[in-house]
């Protein structure tokens, strides 16, 4: 018979394989629905990447896709490093997008439109996430029911914004008025709408790998997450160190926002977000709170989100699969990381 037993030590080329095991079981799981569908698996999967990687058009926009998703990711990673569980990123983003878009509306010169909306959008991610950061340190609340509330509260107050004071009086829709032009991010390659706000993203995967690995403060988080008594027994301030954590990880998030506004919609709108910032968890496991692991976790989704809608013109497959494979992909890395802790050991049964 098999049973588990702890693991003493975990092999390095575990820790490394298991995201690559998680995605090729998703891949595997997704062709049996595929299969269903009555879809060919392969043509279904090679229409899928093709469009997502190939060629410049599939490959720049699959880069605009995985921006927000690298932001949102380091957002979680971040925090759940210091076991701050902000599922909030889906509000925090919508909250940056709000503060940039409002900046942006106001007559400025290009470069400093950018750095202004960007510390809005940070600020408005930090300061929403800062709540449930709050209401923990100082009432015990638990973080993952208000910072997930909190997605609804600021969804729903983005929406009388728009439907209401600051609706467009030029088009009639339930949409802000646009940001001016010089408030536009530039395009990195023209013909497409690869911007800035891509390269910003994966710049800000290194900075973020260099704080958590290289700094007192990413130690602090660090120290925090694996044992808070611990840490506050050599010193720590844990509770200054979950609002520090919180602040940065819906600035992280924030900046999402500002790079849906600043590069792609240039103004807020009701579907701003597809659900980047609930992907942001996903991805996030998947990259195993590694803050260099998110970007190639966000390529992934982002080369499943843009090829999902090609894959369903061309073979019929529903394009909500996208979604099926984000969720089959967590559940895959969750039971992945289970074998991080615990390895399967043959036991012999004991005679009578």
């Amino acid at each position: 018979m098999l049973k588990l037993e702890p693991r003493q030590t975990t092999p390095h080329a575990l820790n490394v394989g298991l995201p690559l095991v998680a995605i090729a079981a998703t891949l595997l799981l997704g062709s049996l629905l595929i299969g269903l569908s009555g879809a060919n698996v392969l043509d279904a999967y090679a229409v899928l990447f093709a469009s997502a990687l190939g060629g410049r058009t599939g490959l720049t926009e699959t880069m605009v896709k995985a921006a927000p998703m690298i932001f949102t990711g380091l957002a979680v990673a971040v925090a759940f490093r210091a076991r701050f569980w902000n599922i909030g990123a889906e509000g925090q983003l919508l909250a940056g997008a709000v503060a940039s878009a409002w900046i942006g509306a106001f007559p400025m010169p290009a470069p400093l439109a950018w750095i202004a909306m960007a510390l809005a959008g940070a600020a408005a991610g930090a300061g929403v996430a800062m709540i449930p950061a709050v209401l923990r340190v100082n009432f015990k609340v638990d973080d993952v029911v208000s910072s997930l509330l909190l997605n609804s509260i600021v969804f729903y107050a983005v929406m009388a914004l728009i439907e209401g004071p600051w609706k467009d009086p030029m088009s009639g829709y339930p949409i802000s008025p646009p940001i001016e032009d010089d408030a536009n991010f530039p395009v990195l390659l023209a013909g497409t709408r690869l911007h800035l706000g891509v390269l910003a993203a994966v710049v800000a995967a290194g900075a973020v790998w260099f704080l958590m690995t290289r700094t007192t403060l990413g130690f602090a988080i660090r120290v925090t997450g694996e044992n808070a008594a611990a840490a506050r027994y050599g010193g720590v301030p844990v509770g200054r160190i979950i609002l520090l954590t919180a602040a940065l990880s819906g600035g992280l998030a924030g900046l999402a926002g500002v790079g849906e506004v600043g590069g792609v919609h240039f103004q807020v709108m009701s579907d701003l977000s597809p659900g980047f910032g609930y992907s942001g968890i996903v991805i996030a496991m998947l990259a195993r709170l590694s803050p260099l692991g998110v970007v190639p976790a966000a390529i992934f989704f982002a080369v499943v989100m843009t090829g999902a809608e090609a894959m369903s013109r061309a073979t019929g497959v529903p394009v909500f699969l996208a979604d099926v494979l984000q969720g089959i992909a967590l559940l895959a890395m969750l039971v992945a990381l289970l074998f991080t802790s615990y390895r399967l050991r043959r036991v012999r049964g004991v005679a009578a």
